[in-house]
């Protein structure tokens, strides 16, 4: 397969296994899903009445003050303990190398096939500009939510983009499959392409 490269008469000759591959729709939700989970700190906790800071002595008599009733920290009373208390968990879901690759494969194959993939020589900004990286976008006519992948990503470009909200730059370590399913459009390096069939083949 060939790629063809913005604004020159070569073309990048890349693997079919990576830009060409078919579309899995429910592969590329649970990867994208497990992903995402990942980064949920799962952090809600609750206490059990045996957590709930106060005494556990009987409230009142046992007899003659209608309902029976021992401590005021159990839960049927304002301020008790919770009967299920949740606790902080893990939302991880197992996702192996084979399937992870696979979806970022499928996912870049449906970009390529919609022409939402542009391949550039270079990426490269003239010290840490906004309004440099503005017009070097509106030049090459992407969507609002453009997607930047350079082998290495430099520091100059991080911080022209810093700024706009919805400019992601990505070097090819830091590319993950939530980063490619919200662009609209993927501006992507020559090396990069080659960085990234060295990764998934």
């Amino acid at each position: 397969m060939e790629l063809s490269i913005n604004n020159s008469k070569n073309t990048l000759s890349v693997s079919d296994a990576v830009f060409g591959r078919e579309f899995s729709e429910d592969l590329v939700h649970q990867v994208v899903v497990a992903y995402r989970n990942a980064g949920r700190a799962g952090t809600k906790a609750q206490k059990t009445r045996s957590e709930v800071n106060g005494t556990t002595k009987k409230s009142k008599k046992q007899k003659g003050g209608g309902a029976r009733h021992g401590a005021l920290t159990a839960p049927i009373f304002v301020g008790g303990g919770v009967t299920f208390a949740a606790k902080p968990r893990s939302f991880a879901q197992k996702v192996n190398r084979k399937m992870y690759r696979a979806a970022i494969s499928a996912i870049l194959s449906e970009l390529n096939r919609q022409g939402r993939i542009m391949v550039v020589e270079s990426f490269d900004i003239d010290g840490p500009k906004t309004k440099g990286l503005i017009a070097k976008l509106q030049g090459l006519e992407v969507g609002k939510r453009p997607l930047i992948v350079t082998e290495d990503a430099s520091e100059s470009l991080y911080l022209s983009a810093r700024n706009l909200p919805y400019v992601e730059v990505r070097d090819v370590q830091g590319l993950d499959p939530v980063a490619l399913v919200g662009a609209d459009s993927v501006v992507i390096t020559a090396d990069a392409v080659k960085k990234i069939e060295e990764w998934l083949a």
